[in-house]
């Protein structure tokens, strides 16, 4: 049982960032384009513009999808409730797994997003 919370509250870390990270790139995203924090694929990192369009519509969405995951993430976890380790390791890396592409998914999203309402060169459509 030990390593079934363990495990449990382990895999809830991605959710729950993915609900301080959504917040925080709503509320205060980083003001300046770097390389080293934020929403940063070549699109996102044409201008400002894009950069910021970025940073709130990725936001919301891990937001959204961060609320959603915390619960299934628990739910998924409760068919190994009281099993042997093994059960327990296999059913935490499904999960994991399926978290780890809930946190990658948005980009296909955000970066759609960005082709709607920006050119190659990134300036806002008519």
């Amino acid at each position: 049982m030990g390593f079934w919370i363990f495990l449990t509250l382990c895999n809830l870390l991605i959710p729950v960032l993915m609900i301080i990270l959504g917040k925080v790139f709503i509320k205060n995203p980083p003001k300046k384009i770097n390389g080293i924090y934020g929403y940063r694929t070549p699109r996102s990192k044409k201008n400002q513009d894009t950069w910021n369009f970025a940073h709130l519509y990725c936001g919301k969405l891990w937001w959204k999808i961060g609320w959603v995951m915390l619960p299934l993430s628990v739910i998924g976890m409760l068919p190994a409730i009281e099993k042997n380790n093994t059960i327990v390791g296999a059913v935490g890396t499904v999960v994991i797994i399926a978290e780890c592409i809930a946190l990658v998914v948005p980009i296909f999203f955000v970066e759609r997003a960005l082709g709607k309402k920006f050119d190659k060169d990134g300036n806002t459509k008519n």
